[in-house]
């Protein structure tokens, strides 16, 4: 029984299932983040003719382990001029938004799990696509206050370029979801993948796929839109005057967000876990091939680190509001007029 078939049935799932959810949602998350780190580490030596980690464990594979620890035992410190309740909230409420966010993305269908009724996915809401705005705005909150709470110049204005960057390029992600709402006419996550059980939407809304793409690249603060951890004019930005386990909460967000784009990406573009000429594998296998269209997203995104320059800051506002947004509003405006003349 597919998703879109239950959703005319009422069912709740028990206290314990939502609990088991939960600790695998962060379970999944805190093993694919270490795998996600070497793999960009091992890469990008690759890019750039050098080995990368090959010390610590076979091929380098527990670096990212010796790097947890290191942070783990630093000395926790901040300046003087911090204001301390604000500059520790501040990595708790990105890591908070980072996983709920992460916590609506679909690995799959509703399935049977020893007579409950369980989907392979933290929360499917009607409005699917604002809860994970919703919380994207939230997490605004936490880069801003870690730039301000710091008492450091530089971090506040790292944090004012996050800002900045975060409002231009959220407007065009949101229109350029608006073409795949149209389409799919519903705003859950799970009906949208049911939706491209004939065509994935990467080719009715391939506009709207490159503008969603490179306006999350943007909001995640990857290269080349990495402006509000500039090292060479702000030394690191927003986490200036963050060290030790704070300072890889920040870092743990940010890979998280990267991660949530991705798979947010595969959901909306890539048909989430439908596989293509009408392979239909086993339930179990669902998840695999969602994450496995994720890592194609993780590599592109590492492979646009490798190769593409920082951008100036007056570049990067150029681009989003003077080129994307007139095209996700044209797309939009496009898919609602085909939508209308095919029905």
């Amino acid at each position: 029984m597919t998703a879109l078939q239950l959703a005319d049935v009422t069912y709740f799932e028990s206290w314990w299932v939502q609990i088991l959810k939960g600790i695998v949602i962060f379970a999944i998350a805190l093993q694919i983040l270490p795998m996600v780190i070497i793999m960009e580490r091992k890469l990008l030596g690759r890019f750039q003719m050098r080995y990368g980690p090959n010390r610590v464990g076979p091929f380098g594979a527990l670096q990212p382990l010796a790097e947890i620890l290191k942070f783990a035992t630093k000395q926790d410190s901040r300046p003087h001029t911090a204001i301390p309740f604000l500059y520790t909230l501040a990595p708790a409420i990105s890591i908070m938004t980072a996983v709920a966010a992460f916590a609506i993305v679909p690995f799959g269908e509703v399935v049977d799990i020893f007579g409950a009724k369980v989907g392979l996915y933290g929360i499917d809401v009607s409005i699917g696509i604002l809860y994970v705005f919703a919380f994207g705005a939230i997490a605004f909150y936490g880069l801003m206050l870690g730039g301000w709470a710091s008492g450091s110049k530089f971090s506040f204005l790292g944090a004012m370029r996050a800002a900045a960057q975060l409002i231009s390029y959220e407007v065009a992600q949101g229109l350029a979801l608006v073409g795949v709402i149209i389409t799919a006419q519903s705003l859950s996550l799970t009906q949208i993948v049911e939706a491209q059980e004939g065509m994935w939407y990467i080719v009715p809304q391939f506009v709207g796929f490159i503008i969603f793409m490179v306006a999350g690249a943007a909001e995640t603060n990857r290269p080349p839109f990495d402006l509000p951890e500039a090292d060479a004019e702000l030394v690191q930005g927003y986490m200036t005057e963050y060290g030790g386990t704070k300072m890889v909460a920040f870092l743990f967000a940010e890979y998280l967000n990267m991660l949530t784009l991705s798979l947010l990406a595969v959901t909306f573009f890539l048909g989430g876990w439908q596989l293509p000429f009408g392979i239909d594998p086993p339930t179990f296998v669902d998840p695999i091939v969602v994450l496995a269209k994720m890592f194609i997203f993780i590599f592109l995104f590492m492979w646009i680190r490798a190769t593409l320059p920082r951008l100036r800051y007056d570049q990067l506002m150029s681009l989003g509001w003077k080129i994307l947004l007139p095209l996700a509003t044209l797309n939009a405006l496009a898919s609602a007029i085909l939508v209308v003349t095919l029905d």
